[in-house]
């Protein structure tokens, strides 16, 4: 009987954690991934919301990764708004080769297009963005969703700058001009010379 209560006092204490081992802690979603545009006028960097745009960050980073934007330029310039490229070409041809299909509009994260914030261009369709991005320059509550109309749906923040913005204000103020159909161009080539993960 003796031998027996030993052997399950030995079972018992061969299941239990050994003294001063750490508890397992859950781990937390991994941190939001990081990219670094860089461009004629300098590197900036921004931080993108994985958990809150899903969509439009693993979006934005197959283009990344398949280096789409390298050599694309900021073709949309307005003063006191926004910076748009990731478009065209440095001789302001639409850039297809690679262009994918539009994504889900979520700009119902209701994450507000604010200064400094990355979102996603579109047309007038809410589900048509694809390759294009812009900087806001301001805040723009214009920009935020507001309903499910096509005017009201909105354009979805994916991403805020954390460095670098002083080049962004510097792309704001450069001098624009119509060309090749379209509007507020940058007088010189702002390009886009490549968009690369940090992590």
């Amino acid at each position: 009987m003796l031998a027996g209560r030993v052997l399950t006092c030995a079972l018992l204490l061969a299941a239990l954690p050994a003294s001063g081992a750490a508890a397992q802690e859950p781990q937390g979603p991994p941190p939001d991934p990081k990219v670094v545009i860089e461009t004629t006028e300098g590197d900036i960097t921004v931080e993108l919301f994985r958990q809150d745009a899903r969509v439009s960050v693993v979006n934005f980073l197959t283009y990344v990764q398949n280096g789409f934007y390298d050599g694309t330029i900021f073709h949309r310039v307005i003063r006191d708004f926004m910076i748009q490229g990731g478009g065209y070409t440095e001789d302001l041809q639409p850039k297809t080769e690679g262009l994918r299909g539009g994504i889900l509009n979520e700009a119902t994260n209701r994450i507000r297009n604010r200064r400094g914030t990355l979102a996603m261009a579109r047309t007038a369709d809410p589900n048509s963005a694809r390759a294009q991005f812009f900087i806001n320059t301001e805040d723009n509550s214009s920009l935020d969703h507001r309903d499910r109309s096509n005017r009201g749906f909105g354009y979805a923040v994916f991403g805020r700058v954390v460095d670098g913005m002083d080049v962004v204000d510097r792309i704001e103020r450069t001098r624009t001009h119509r060309a090749n159909g379209l509007d507020d161009v940058p007088r010189e080539p702002i390009v886009i010379r490549q968009i690369r993960r940090l992590d």
